[in-house]
């Protein structure tokens, strides 16, 4: 029988995140949209509140929740600034990999350092000529001895200014496409990283995304996670956690807007009447709560799949374009409720829509999830029941 009820300890979970966002955040979500700049003591507190790393077991240093519940507090986090709450939650996707395919000594030695500080980590895989296709990397991992040494560029990494490890993805044989490609476990100190730009972005603008070059970057043995040539592997894997997670960013966003849209449709008086009793209000505001309630329903499945060990390449890929596409719309719907107070600099909806926006491309644009499901279905069209 399927049962969505919350255990006590997950409720406070759950309110423990919406308290959080509704005290540290929303008072200054806007001020961090409009200056850009990096939520250093909200994360500094979202530390201290253990809801910084809530996927991590407890014994390198996280909250050991489960995915499922990592997504219900996602969602709650997400309510309130999705650019905030993804700075906050990017240990989930970036350091995937290195928990999947690193050893209890490495995720002990790498992940559990890390947790001791609010920086977090990135995911270091997108190049300028290697997007979607990571087969064209060009970051290469020489062998030096028993180690590597990294020379290369990523672009569009979120969190690479500011994190403490980074998950870095180099080829060492260029000529085998991805099966050539590695995964390594670097701690910003080691020599030979820089910063390079920093991006200025339509939404998301707190998030803090940077370029960034490796040159002679030497690193040991001990810092490849799983074998050679296991990269690429660990890289999808993790995006299918990723995805899931997208799906409930997206899915915190849609309904703060949809919140939004339906507070100004019960107070805004045109005609004699609240806005809200004419039908041609009701039915956006009915469709823009059916896509809430599918998006929240996705992820909800997703983190009960991945709970139990279950596979769910296709699924995660599905969920994240549907979600986002979900939070594009109801965000552009609530603006059209809101109509000319929702477009204006300011506005909650206006930010809503803007932070929308890159749901639909990171972690895989969604044309290249459609690839993702569809590629899948033509091997695999089984159901979940």
């Amino acid at each position: 029988m399927i049962d969505f009820s919350l255990t006590a300890e997950q409720k406070a979970m759950v309110e423990l995140a919406r308290k959080f966002g509704k005290d540290h955040i929303r008072p200054v979500a806007l001020d961090y949209d409009r200056d850009g700049t990096y939520p250093e003591e909200i994360l500094k507190k979202a530390h201290e509140a253990g809801l910084m790393y809530t996927n991590i077991p407890k014994e390198y240093g996280g909250s050991g929740m489960s995915y499922l519940e990592h997504y219900l507090v996602t969602e709650a986090l997400n309510y309130e600034c999705c650019a905030i709450a993804q700075v906050i939650g990017i240990s989930h996707l970036s350091m995937g990999a290195i928990q999947l395919g690193g050893s209890p000594d490495q995720q002990r030695r790498f992940i559990g350092e890390m947790t001791k500080s609010y920086r977090s980590g990135c995911f270091c895989l997108t190049e300028p000529h290697a997007g979607s296709d990571a087969g064209l990397m060009n970051t290469t991992a020489t062998k030096k001895g028993d180690g590597y040494v990294v020379n290369g560029s990523k672009c569009y990494i979120t969190n690479g200014q500011y994190a403490d490890l980074l998950c870095l993805f180099a080829t060492v044989d260029k000529s085998k496409g991805t099966k050539g490609i590695s995964c390594f476990a670097v701690p910003r100190s080691t020599p030979g990283i820089t910063v390079g730009r920093i991006e200025d972005k339509m939404g998301h603008r707190a998030m803090n995304v940077a370029e960034l070059f490796f040159d002679n970057v030497e690193l040991g043995r001990e810092n490849l996670i799983g074998g050679e040539g296991q990269g690429f592997k660990l890289a999808m894997m993790a995006l299918d956690r990723g995805r899931a997670n997208i799906t409930a960013v997206s899915t915190g966003i849609s309904q703060r807007a949809f919140d939004e849209a339906v507070a100004y449709a019960r107070e805004r008086v045109q005609f004699g009447q609240p806005i809200g009793n004419f039908q041609a209000v009701q039915f956006m505001l009915a469709d823009m709560n059916t896509l809430v309630m599918a998006s929240r329903a996705l992820y909800l499945q997703l983190g009960w799949m991945l709970d139990n060990n279950i596979r769910c390449s296709k699924e995660a890929a599905s969920a994240k374009y549907f979600a986002s596409d979900a939070a594009m719309k109801v965000t552009t719907d609530a603006v059209q409720v809101l109509a000319g107070s929702g477009y204006m600099k300011g506005a909650v909806v206006e930010k809503l829509m803007r932070d929308a926006k890159l749901t639909q491309i990171f972690e895989g644009t969604n044309q290249i999830n459609r690839m993702v499901a569809g590629r899948a279905l033509m091997t695999d069209s089984s159901r979940l029941f």
